[in-house]
Order: C-alpha cells, then sequence, then structure tokens
C-alpha cells in the first residue's frame, strides 16, 4: 500500500480541547467585530450570537435534571457495592470544606492588603438593593423537594405582561433521588426492574449528552462573542481595583492552590487541567456551574478516570455546593469592599464569621442562582448594609465568568483527589501511573 494513501477522518480530526480553543477565539473575533462596527449588521451579529449561546446553554440545562435523577439513582445502587461508599461521602464534604477555606483566606488576605473599598471610583448613589438575597432558612427549604423532579414555576411582571418561568433546584433533585435510590436498593427484587429502567434510561440520556457537547465549540464562541460585544471592559474603570483583587484571588486558586494539592496528592496539574480543560472554558463563557454540570461530569469521569458510581454522586453535589469562586473569594473579598467602601470597621471575629459563610453558607444557599445571592448572606451576617452589592453589580457579569471557572475546577478536583486518595481512581485514563510517571495513550482521548 502506498504510503500516500487519503489520510482517515479521525486523524484529520482536531482533538476536542482544540476545538473548544478554536471556538473560543473565533468567538472574540466575532464579539470584537460587533463591537467596532455599527449600524444593522452589528445588531443582527449581536443578536445572532446571543440566541445561539442561550439556546446551547438551555439544551446543556435541559439534561440537567433527568441526568441528575438517573445518574444519582444508578450511583447509590453501585455505592453498595463499594465497602467505603460512606467514606468517600465523609471525605468529599471535608475536601469541600477545606478548598472552601483556602479560597476565604486568599480573599480577606487580598481585601485587606488591596483595600478596594477605598480605591472606588464609585457614587454612593449607586448603592441600591440587589433583587433577590440569601437567607439561612433557604438551606432548609431547599432541602426538601417541592416535587419529585425539583422543578418549580415563578410569574413575574415586566411591562403590564405576566411572564412564567420554569427551574429545576438540583439540590432538590439530588434529595430525591438519593431517597428513591436507597428505597429502591432496599426494595430489592421489587425494585429490580425500576432500576433496570432507570440503568437503561441514564444510557439514553448520556447519548443525548454526548450529542449537545459536541456542539460545544459553537456554543463557545458564541457564548464569548456574546460577553465582548455586550459588556466589554469599559465598566471596569470604577470598580477597578475590586475587580483585580477578584481576578487575582481566582488565579490563585486556580493556578497556585489547586496544583499543589494535585501534586500533594500524587498527581499531574498538567493532566489535571489537560481533562478538565474543557469543562472550566465552558463554565467560563456559560457563566453557570448547573449548564456545565453535564460536562463537568463527563470529564471527571471520562477524563480524569473518578470511577462512575462516585462521580455520579460528588459532581452534582459539587455543583450545588462547592463554589470557591461564588462563596468563598468574592463574597469575603466584597464584604471587606463593602465595609471599606462606607467607612465600616471589621473585627477578627467578623472575619472569622466571612470564613463561617464561605463553608457552610453555600449550602444554604444551593437551591438559587448567582454569587448576588451569596454575597447578600454573608453581608447580613456580618451586619453589613445589604446595599452596598448594588455597588457591584455592574461589573458581576465580567467577575462572574471567572468565578464560574473556578467553582466548575474545584468540582472537579475534589472528586479527582478523593478517588486518587481512596485508591478507586483510574490511573490509565488519567494518564499517569502510581510513580506519576505519564502513561501511553496514544492519541488523545476526546473529552466526550
Amino acid at each position: 500500500m502506498s504510503s500516500l494513501a487519503p489520510t482517515s477522518r479521525s486523524a484529520l480530526r482536531l482533538p476536542f480541547g482544540a476545538q473548544v480553543l478554536l471556538g473560543m477565539a473565533i468567538g472574540l473575533a466575532l464579539g470584537f467585530a460587533g463591537r467596532s462596527f455599527d449600524g444593522p449588521a452589528a445588531a443582527v451579529l449581536a443578536e445572532a450570537l446571543h440566541t445561539l449561546g442561550q439556546i446551547f446553554v438551555q439544551l446543556l440545562k435541559a439534561l440537567v435534571p433527568p441526568l441528575v435523577f438517573t445518574a444519582i439513582v444508578a450511583s447509590i445502587a453501585a455505592l453498595r457495592d463499594l465497602e467505603n461508599a460512606a467514606k468517600l461521602v465523609v471525605q468529599t464534604l471535608l475536601w469541600f470544606a477545606l478548598t472552601a477555606l483556602i479560597a476565604v483566606t486568599i480573599g480577606i488576605v487580598l481585601g485587606l492588603v488591596i483595600e478596594p473599598g477605598l480605591h472606588a471610583g464609585i457614587d454612593r448613589a449607586a448603592a441600591k438593593l440587589p433583587s433577590s438575597s440569601g437567607s439561612w432558612l433557604d438551606f432548609l427549604k431547599g432541602l426538601v423537594p417541592a416535587n419529585v423532579f425539583g422543578i418549580g414555576a415563578s410569574t413575574t411582571i415586566e411591562d403590564g405582561v405576566a411572564k412564567t418561568a420554569v427551574s429545576f433546584n438540583v439540590l432538590q433533585i439530588i434529595v430525591a433521588a438519593i431517597a428513591i435510590g436507597a428505597a429502591a436498593v432496599r426494595t430489592g427484587e421489587g425494585g429490580a426492574g425500576f432500576l433496570a429502567f432507570n440503568a437503561s434510561a441514564l444510557i439514553v440520556f448520556r447519548r443525548l449528552l454526548r450529542w449537545v457537547i459536541a456542539l460545544t465549540p459553537i456554543g463557545t464562541a458564541a457564548l464569548i462573542g456574546d460577553a465582548v460585544i455586550r459588556y466589554g471592559w469599559s465598566s471596569l474603570s470604577a470598580l477597578g481595583a475590586f475587580a483585580g483583587a477578584v481576578y487575582l484571588g481566582l488565579a490563585l486558586v486556580l493556578f497556585v492552590v489547586y496544583p499543589l494539592l494535585l501534586l500533594a496528592n500524587g498527581l499531574s496539574p498538567l493532566r489535571f487541567f489537560a481533562r478538565a480543560w474543557p469543562a472550566i472554558q465552558l463554565g467560563f463563557v456559560s457563566r453557570s456551574s448547573v449548564g456545565t454540570l453535564p460536562m463537568t461530569e463527563q470529564v471527571t469521569e471520562h477524563g480524569l478516570g473518578v470511577p462512575r458510581a462516585y462521580a455520579a454522586f460528588a459532581v452534582p453535589l459539587g455543583a450545588t455546593t462547592k463554589m470557591d469562586g461564588c462563596a468563598a473569594i468574592y463574597p469575603a473579598l466584597s464584604a471587606i469592599f463593602v465595609a471599606q467602601f462606607f467607612g465600616l470597621q471589621l473585627h477578627a471575629s467578623d472575619y472569622g464569621l466571612i470564613a463561617f459563610v464561605s463553608v457552610i453558607g453555600s449550602a444554604a444557599t444551593a437551591g438559587l442562582t448567582g454569587a448576588t445571592v451569596m454575597l447578600t448572606l454573608t453581608l447580613s451576617t456580618l451586619g453589613l448594609p445589604l446595599e452596598g452589592a448594588g455597588l457591584l453589580l455592574a461589573i458581576d457579569p465580567i467577575l462572574d465568568m471567572g468565578r464560574t471557572a473556578v467553582n466548575v475546577a474545584g468540582q472537579a478536583l475534589v472528586p479527582t483527589i478523593v478517588a486518587k486518595r481512596a485508591g478507586i481512581l483510574d490511573m490509565a485514563v488519567f494518564g499517569q501511573d502510581s510513580g506519576g510517571r505519564p502513561v501511553p495513550r496514544g492519541a488523545e482521548r476526546s473529552a466526550i
């Protein structure tokens, strides 16, 4: 056979991570083009990018309830065969708390060193109450499912027109799935048919997930292009010190703390980021941990080697309660900013409260969305003016991109470390042997 035979399609196909990076580059180009030109063409481009990006996120979110439910039920059925199932759950929660404590400490230190509230070029007239707020009672309310699917509806009035939106609470879905899965297991033969149907349904939904994730490069291009056109960077000028402190804190957690934790547990940071990067990147452009959840679970299992039975439990739980960006760094810095801006003194006990809220409080806001909710919970706990949250709303979307990326990275990191410490991580899938040496794998396997 001639050596000049046509190259196969698989050889020509770009690796999935490269496709997503290419999509981001195209999105940046389209976004800057949209901001550079005026007229109908620019408006059409902006609307097209926004619509395409929202459709992609909606497709991902539509798969979250059935995927989480069926995966958790299957996980409960599989965990009964793992002798250390209870230990895995406890270690997961402890690592959630440990990494959150490290992140909030970094946020507090940066707030005290940079003093962003003393360098804000913003008028106090911009202070206003946010539209949503967090409460410790939300934790108890969020745990109890309103229905078996954790789905709710809310109606708002906009321009005299009533609009109803349907949403879902992932934490409630997890609670319902755990209860139903445990009941099916304890039922014995009577629940075998249900568990078999659930396993089949999970296979179907995972196939749908593969199809949707294959659209990630297109969705990434649309989302990043829309972000550039919609937000730009002009609004950062008045709050530059605060924004810089937030992104510095996020960078320290993502590129210093997480790699050190991986190295301490005998794992290669480069291999972790190579496998997890598609999910981290999607989190950055989508600004939604829940929307990124299907991708995060996919890369955690198939890219990092975390067993499906454990990943199906740990990753959805992390998507609702593991938020080092939104629930640790950001509230800590924001609380210090608000105190400095209004000339209020914080004491050692207040910083202890900030750490406590960051470590425990994310569970109290798990049924709600947005870092503003977590921020208002922190401010109300400290007795700081809630109007201070309104000062930061102008740049919240830009900050939310970095916060969500760190959230997603942490949601993949903890199950990987816990699985490694428990001796159940598939090191061949991760790409290194027990001694830390790379394992030859041939062509890089796609995240999907």
